[in-house]
């Protein structure tokens, strides 16, 4: 049967920025991130990278994709992403694969937007066009230097500037993907071939990555646009101190300790427990207030821990859950490890600074005040909509804008 194949070519080298595709926005490296927008269309079937770098290709098999290996001589700066996309639909035929529909998706874009990426695969596989890509309307004045250095108007005349709403817009190409008929690329060797056609996509997903700046722009966005997006995960972890109590602790004049939690904190973990998501409960303490705390929720606890990427590793390996499928909520840099493995590591709303930074989100409750809630209710709104799209014809879902270019 033939395939809708996303295909994400993502060498190891790169001279603006090491190890670029592994570069983290919004705590998940770069790859990942365009590894989950495809694995969020219904229509597409199969997730390769094609990737000389083994730390890349073990990043994309944890977060779901094959990988292709690719040879030396397509991994260099000059090394086209067409010659890549040609060498894995190769590598994908030998194994049995009928690729119709090839989807290339850069992970240079960390904003793919997963409602027009969809659109763009609906177009090429009813035949309506043979190439689609993504673009953002533009309503700029271009100029470009002439002779003598002389600026010269590309797009308007200089000596007439009608206002915005009276111009007629253009179209900037995105670079985050594209949507081809897999037979006639491989005949043209080029991304665009046939009738070409275009998405619009919103304006921030329009960000690509070259350089640092750009890199801090993303990470900067981040937040804000995944701050109150569905969190898609199979299990939950998180800290103790700082996030189900305000990381403050009472002594009395014993010397016996306690702390404060939310009720509200405690109802989000039974939701969890109810809904069937394993909950892990991760301490480098070694107190009876986290055990007691563990016990009335009913949830796995690991306290006394040294290292909690590694207690994690081995919950996560015994539990059967990839840690890409993982939420990890944390407040502290003794949490940066474990926010570093998982698919999504979130910051509680007083989280320190470096812990906000490496966080995919940053949940606005505090620690001790919800936070734990307030994460409960984002995995659990995830669930309730994978089960009414699961319910929702394909047809149902509100499709964007497609123009061609004249």
């Amino acid at each position: 049967m033939s395939e809708v194949v996303a295909v994400i070519p993502a060498r190891g080298g790169s001279k603006g920025i090491p190890h670029k595709n592994l570069a983290r926005v919004g705590g998940v490296p770069l790859v990942a991130r365009a590894i989950a927008a495809a694995l969020r269309v219904d229509e597409i079937d199969r997730v390769v990278v094609s990737t000389d770098d083994p730390d890349i290709g073990g990043v994309a098999r944890e977060w779901g994709a094959e990988v292709v290996e690719r040879p030396a001589e397509l991994s260099g700066d000059t090394a086209t992403s067409e010659s890549a996309l040609l060498h894995a639909l190769e590598v994908l035929e030998g194994r049995g694969v009928d690729v119709h529909v090839l989807v290339f998706l850069q992970a240079t874009s960390p904003f793919i937007d997963p409602v027009a990426l969809a659109e763009a695969v609906r177009i090429v596989r009813a035949r309506r066009r043979d190439s689609v890509f993504s673009a953002v309307e533009d309503h700029g004045f271009l100029w470009r230097r002439g002779l003598g250095d002389a600026a010269e108007a590309v797009n308007h005349v200089a000596e007439f500037r009608p206002r915005r709403q009276d111009r007629e817009p253009q179209y900037l190409e995105t670079g985050a993907f594209y949507v081809l008929r897999a037979k006639a690329f491989r005949l043209s060797g080029h991304r665009f071939f046939g009738s070409v056609g275009m998405v619009e996509v919103p304006g921030h997903t329009a960000i690509e990555i070259d350089d640092e700046w750009q890199l801090d722009v993303a990470r900067a966005l981040a937040p804000r646009l995944e701050a109150r997006t569905p969190i898609d995960v199979d299990a939950v972890v998180t800290d103790f101190d700082g996030v189900h109590t305000d990381d403050t602790v009472t002594v009395d004049e014993r010397g016996e300790e306690s702390v404060r939690v939310s009720r509200s904190d405690g109802m989000g973990v039974a939701l969890l427990r109810r809904a069937g998501i394993p909950t892990l409960i991760l301490s480098t303490e070694q107190n009876p207030v986290v055990s007691a705390r563990a016990r009335k929720l009913r949830v796995d606890v690991r306290q006394g821990v040294d290292d909690k990427a590694a207690a994690l590793r081995e919950w996560a390996d015994a539990a059967g859950v990839p840690l890409a499928r993982i939420a990890y909520l944390g407040n502290d840099v003794n949490d940066l490890a474990c926010l570093e493995l998982v698919g999504w590591p979130v910051a509680v709303a007083d989280a320190h600074p470096l812990v906000a930074a490496a966080a995919r989100t940053v949940v606005t409750a505090k620690g001790g005040d919800g936070a734990v809630r307030e994460l409960a209710e984002r995995v659990l709104r995830a669930r309730a909509e994978d089960r009414d799209n699961a319910r929702a014809p394909k047809h149902a879902r509100a499709p964007k804008k497609e123009r061609t270019p004249s």
